[in-house]
């Protein structure tokens, strides 16, 4: 086996990408300029940031090349748009582990059924509405139940949000019966583990990077064995915010105007140096094998060509580099290890504007004893 497939041994590593004419990693609170060290200038990227490039890749590969068998464990956690609390809602489900004492109810009141009708949407998702309409009024039955799995306080900010539905008083009467009428959620320790291990098993992002399961019904915490650091720049960059016009207006009125649309912000040219880790002893508690690490190294490789966005201008990898230890405790220290790469400009005195403008070294002599390098990906 080729040692940086080894999921027992512990990984080292450091990821090389660049960017030209683009935002690699707007600030939200800097007008999405591209953020920066505000000391030095130096262009930085957040672990989280690369961390759903990786996952949007492993969701593509699990739609397409995955095995229907291999999917099934793809799943991914932290979703765009997606709502944690269901997520971690099918590890109960899914298993047949009650999330509390179930209860229904027949809604009666015109008042009550038109509300729920028209907000069904907005319900939490531990409320279930059912419609059956009939050709009369004494045809229709319509329930709403409640799985019971929710606190006092969690039930309570769950309904502060649907402010359409609970502030009809008739509905709140409803609902609060419900509840009354429903038991407590299970949250046992038992529960919660099984629940963990089943997200583990199932939810890829889980298994590599862990989460905070306990916002809900309570799956616990998973401490995962990858972790990244931010991405940093070799060289200060530049951010630059531009203005972009049309040429076509939405009203006859402004026919003769120059329409402004918005703004892109960029930086010409970064070179950018990420290091991450990688604990065996943490993976054997997910229960991470040596297909998720392999794909883990391939999507840091293929990423950036299924995260094009013109916003980003060109974004691609120019090294991947895994140091590799023999011992699970590791034979030498990580940040030693990362040392050894660097990169240097050719001409310090004019700005990078290209990946050629550096000299990027790899010093693999006389390695620590136990530790192999790996380049998995150069230039």
């Amino acid at each position: 086996m080729t040692v940086h497939l080894d999921c027992q041994r512990r990984h080292d590593f450091v990821l090389l990408f660049d960017v030209t004419d683009g935002n690699p990693n707007g600030d939200p609170d800097g007008g999405n300029m591209p953020r920066t060290d505000a000391e030095t200038s130096h262009g930085l990227v957040t672990d989280v940031c690369l961390k759903r490039k990786i996952r949007n890749y492993v969701s593509t590969y699990a739609e397409y090349e995955a095995t229907e068998e291999q999917a099934k464990h793809l799943n991914i956690f932290v979703e765009h748009h997606g709502v944690l609390n269901n997520q971690i809602r099918r590890a109960y489900t899914e298993q047949g582990i009650p999330t509390g004492k179930p209860a229904s109810e027949v809604i009666k009141e015109n008042n009550v059924l038109e509300t729920l009708r028209e907000y069904k949407h907005l319900l939490p998702a531990a409320f279930t509405f059912t419609d059956s309409e009939g050709d009369t009024e004494e045809d229709v039955i319509a329930t709403l139940a409640y799985s019971g799995e929710l606190t006092d306080a969690e039930l309570k900010e769950e309904l502060e949000k649907t402010e359409e539905i609970y502030q009809n008083k008739a509905v709140k009467k409803f609902i609060d019966a419900l509840v009354k009428k429903a038991g407590k959620p299970d949250k046992s320790r038992a529960n919660a583990e099984k629940a963990r291990k089943w997200m583990c098993e199932n939810f890829y992002d889980v298994r590599m990077f862990g989460a905070v399961m306990s916002t809900g019904l309570n799956a616990g915490q998973v401490r995962g064995p990858v972790q990244l650091t931010f991405a940093r720049s070799f060289d200060p960059v530049l951010p630059q915010d531009l203005a972009v016009t049309r040429v076509a207006v939405t009203d006859v009125k402004d026919a003769e105007k120059l329409q402004t649309i918005g703004r892109k912000t960029l930086i010409p040219y970064g070179l950018y140096m990420m290091r991450g880790f990688y604990s065996p002893s943490l993976a054997a508690q997910t229960g991470v094998n040596d297909r998720d690490l392999e794909l883990f190294w391939e999507s840091l490789v293929k990423m950036w060509d299924f995260d094009r966005s013109a916003s980003r201008g060109l974004m691609a990898p120019r090294g991947l580099y895994v140091f590799s230890h023999e011992s699970k405790l590791g034979n030498a220290p990580a940040h030693k290890l990362f040392d050894r790469i660097t990169a240097q400009l050719d001409n310090p005195s004019e700005p990078p504007r290209k990946f050629g403008d550096y000299q990027v070294s790899i010093d693999d002599a006389e390695l620590p004893s136990g530790v192999t390098l790996t380049r998995l990906t150069e230039g």
